[in-house]
């Protein structure tokens, strides 16, 4: 989106780093030094890093075993002008995924991208999160700033059980309460009607997507686990069905 001069400048790359679903990933040539550039598909960690599933066979692979320094452009998709977009560059190290940390990203990322379910059990993909040393935002001309990794990440210290609970939380708001994250999207977030649903939980807010278009719900006062994620959603409903 263009820049809301209402937004922080941490405000604005919080949001791109969760509703972007595609970015331009910047690997280097082992042999050459050379950068490599290429289109991945992304999703978002629980604390908000970039999260990639890339094929061992993919050019860009091969050059992250070697060499795992990374940059990641993430920039909202408008009408117009796209460099009038907000965009961020995401650098730091490319850092695969094993064991529990795997299988939460393999979750956050299939909610976000259902058909790479077609391939994501094959052993030669794996995921990646990319860890930032640095993050340069473009928040339209002249408005140009580096921030601090640490301010764009999201704490999850103490919220251990609202990760473990995601996933379940996730399928039941989809099964049970479509209802409900229409409104979050409609009435308290200014979108166009549609079969919304809810990608991602973390303390700080509710991923939102439908049709490719995907949004962030803020949540009003900090949640680390199932019963408080539950506080949150119904009296953000309440607060909907009163928009």
């Amino acid at each position: 989106m263009p820049f809301n001069e209402k937004q922080s400048p941490v405000e604005i790359t919080k949001s791109l780093l969760r509703k972007s679903r595609h970015g331009a990933l910047a690997t280097l040539m082992p042999e050459s030094g050379d950068p490599y550039c290429s289109l991945v598909n992304v999703a978002s960690a629980p604390a908000g890093q970039p999260v990639l599933l890339i094929s061992k066979l993919a050019r860009h692979t091969q050059n992250i075993t070697r060499d795992p320094r990374v940059s990641v452009l993430l920039h909202e998709v408008a009408a117009g002008d796209p460099l009038e977009d907000s965009r961020i560059m995401v650098s730091g190290k490319a850092i695969r995924a094993e064991g529990k940390d795997e299988e939460v990203l393999r979750a956050r990322y299939l909610a976000v991208h259902p058909s790479a379910e077609a391939f994501v059990g094959f052993t030669d993909f794996l995921f990646f999160s990319v860890e930032p040393s640095n993050v340069h935002l473009v928040a339209g001309f002249g408005r140009i700033v580096d921030i601090d990794p640490a301010k764009i990440l999201t704490d999850l210290s103490g919220a251990e059980a609202l990760i473990e609970a995601e996933a379940g939380i996730i399928e039941h708001m989809n099964e049970d309460h479509l209802d409900a994250t229409a409104l979050y999207a409609t009435k308290l977030l200014g979108a166009d009607a549609g079969e919304w649903r809810m990608t991602g939980i973390d303390p700080e807010g509710a991923d939102l997507a439908c049709d490719g278009r995907r949004l962030r719900l803020p949540f009003r006062e900090r949640i680390t686990n199932a019963n408080e994620a539950r506080k949150a959603l119904v009296a953000l409903v309440a607060e909907a069905r009163a928009a």
